[in-house]
């Protein structure tokens, strides 16, 4: 049928669980991403979850091709050091460019909108 068929054991299971790990850690990002109110909680949930995802998950591919080709393989780990230099980097920037922005619309005496009140659960 497939390669993958020769993977051992060890390494199906690990490769499994990292990589079922990596996209729930990219999903809850999303969901944070969804659930926070302000832009500025909205910047952290997606950028951490990104960083760890495509950790987790490029590492399952390394262990997964090393296993089978005996060979690492250097693709994946110039993907997590492009993704980690580069997502704080842009988190930096969309945070400086809103506080900018938030400072010129005070001194031009335009309020700031006011986050909508928190639901709080009902006990």
């Amino acid at each position: 049928m497939s390669h993958l068929t020769d993977l051992p054991v060890w390494a199906a299971v690990l490769v499994c669980g990292l990589t079922v790990l990596g996209a729930a850690v990219a999903l809850i990002g999303s969901v944070g991403l969804l659930r926070f109110t302000s832009f500025y909680e909205r910047l952290h949930a997606p950028t951490l979850a990104t960083s760890g995802g495509v950790l987790m998950i490029c590492t399952a591919s390394i262990i997964c091709f090393a296993v089978l080709q005996s060979r690492w393989v250097f693709h994946e780990i110039l993907i997590i050091v492009f993704v980690v230099a580069t997502t704080p980097v842009t988190l930096m920037l969309l945070g400086q460019a809103a506080l900018y922005r938030d400072r010129v619309e005070e001194k031009r005496g335009v309020p700031l909108k006011q986050r909508p009140p928190r639901e709080e659960p009902a006990e």
